[in-house]
C-alpha cells in the first residue's frame, strides 16, 4: 500500500512538473514581456534594462532552472506590473473564485446526479427523454452564451438581478447559475451512463430474480457499483475549482481567479500566470489523489486485491 501511495505521488509530482514546464516555455515563447509591458514607444536602452532586471536576457535553460530552484524555495515570483509576490496577487482572488466555483459544484452534484438516476430508472420514459434532452442543452451551450443569454433576461429585460461586480450576493447569482448548469448536465448523462450499465449486469439481475425488493436493489448494488465513475468525474470538478471560472469571471466581471488569468496572460506577466497554472495543476493532481484513495472504499475488489497482495 506505501509503495502504492508513493507511486501516485511521483507520478503527481512529475504531471505538475510537466505543466509548469510547458507554461514557462510557451510563455516565453509567445512575446517578449518585456516589449509588452513597456509598449512600441520603449527605447532598446529601456527593454534591454528591463530584460536584465528580470533575468530575460539569461538563456532560456538558465531561467528554467533559476524558476524551479525558486520554486523549491517557495517563492513564485515577482509581478512584472505591480511589483508585488505573484503568489499574494493570487491568494487575494482565491476566496472570491470559491464564492462562485462551490455553490456551482454543490449545484452540479445536487442536480446532475439525482437526474441521472431518476433518467436511468425511467429509461424510454418522457421523463428520461426529458431529463436527457435538458442535459444536452445544458452542456452544448457554451458558457459565455448561457452566461450572456441571463444577463439579457434577468438583467436588461426584468431588472431582477445585476449584470456584474461583486457588490452584494445578488452579483453571484448569474454567475453561479452559469458554471452550475452546464456542469449539472455532464454529471447527469454521466450518472445516468454509469446507472444503466451497472442495472444491466447480471449480480442485478440476479438479485432482483431472487426477490430482493427493487429499492434494495437498487441501494445496496446499483448505487454503490455506479459511484465509482461517477466519483471521478466529480474529482475532475473539483480539481478545475480553481481553472472552471475563466470565462464565467470574464463576461460577468467577477474579480477572481480566472479574469486575473486573463489580464496576466494579456500583458505577459509571467510570474503571475505560472503561479496560477502551479496551483491549477496541484488542485487537479490532489484531486486525483483522493479520487484514487476512494476507490478503495467505493470498489470492494479493490479492497481484496489490496489485503491479497499484502498476504
Amino acid at each position: 500500500m506505501i509503495r502504492y501511495l508513493l507511486g501516485r505521488a511521483a507520478r503527481a509530482l512529475r504531471t505538475v512538473a510537466r505543466v509548469v514546464t510547458f507554461a514557462f516555455v510557451v510563455l516565453r515563447m509567445s512575446a517578449d514581456p518585456a516589449l509588452v509591458i513597456l509598449g512600441p514607444e520603449a527605447s532598446p536602452e529601456m527593454i534591454a534594462v528591463f530584460r536584465k532586471a528580470w533575468g530575460l536576457d539569461e538563456p532560456i535553460f538558465v531561467q528554467y532552472l533559476d524558476y524551479f530552484r525558486a520554486i523549491l524555495r517557495g517563492d513564485l515570483g515577482i509581478s512584472m506590473r505591480d511589483g508585488r509576490p505573484a503568489i499574494e496577487l493570487v491568494a487575494e482572488r482565491i476566496p472570491a473564485t470559491l464564492a462562485l466555483t462551490l455553490p456551482a459544484l454543490m449545484i452540479k452534484v445536487g442536480i446532475g446526479i439525482p437526474a441521472g438516476i431518476w433518467a436511468s430508472l425511467h429509461r424510454g420514459t418522457v421523463v428520461d427523454r426529458a431529463v436527457m434532452g435538458l442535459a444536452v442543452a445544458g452542456f452544448t451551450v457554451p458558457s459565455f452564451v448561457l452566461g450572456l443569454t441571463l444577463v439579457l433576461i434577468f438583467s436588461v429585460w426584468l431588472g431582477w438581478l445585476p449584470s456584474g461586480g461583486q457588490d452584494s450576493w445578488m452579483h453571484a447569482i448569474l454567475p453561479i447559475v452559469t458554471m452550475g448548469v452546464g456542469g449539472a448536465a455532464i454529471l447527469a448523462r454521466f450518472t445516468r451512463s454509469a446507472m444503466l450499465e451497472v442495472l444491466g449486469q447480471p449480480y442485478v439481475r440476479t438479485a432482483s430474480a431472487k426477490g430482493v425488493p427493487w429499492s434494495r436493489v437498487i441501494r445496496g448494488h446499483a448505487l454503490p457499483n455506479a459511484a465509482i465513475p461517477t466519483v471521478t468525474m466529480i474529482g475532475f470538478m473539483v480539481g478545475t475549482l480553481m481553472a472552471g471560472a475563466v470565462v464565467v469571471e470574464s463576461v460577468f466581471s467577477w474579480p477572481g481567479v480566472g479574469r486575473l488569468l486573463v489580464v496576466a496572460v494579456s500583458h505577459r506577466d509571467l510570474a503571475v500566470v505560472q503561479c496560477i497554472l502551479l496551483i491549477v495543476a496541484a488542485t487537479m493532481v490532489t484531486s486525483n489523489l483522493v479520487v484514487d484513495f476512494l476507490y478503495g472504499f467505493l470498489d470492494p475488489r479493490l479492497r481484496s486485491g489490496a489485503r491479497a497482495g499484502g498476504h
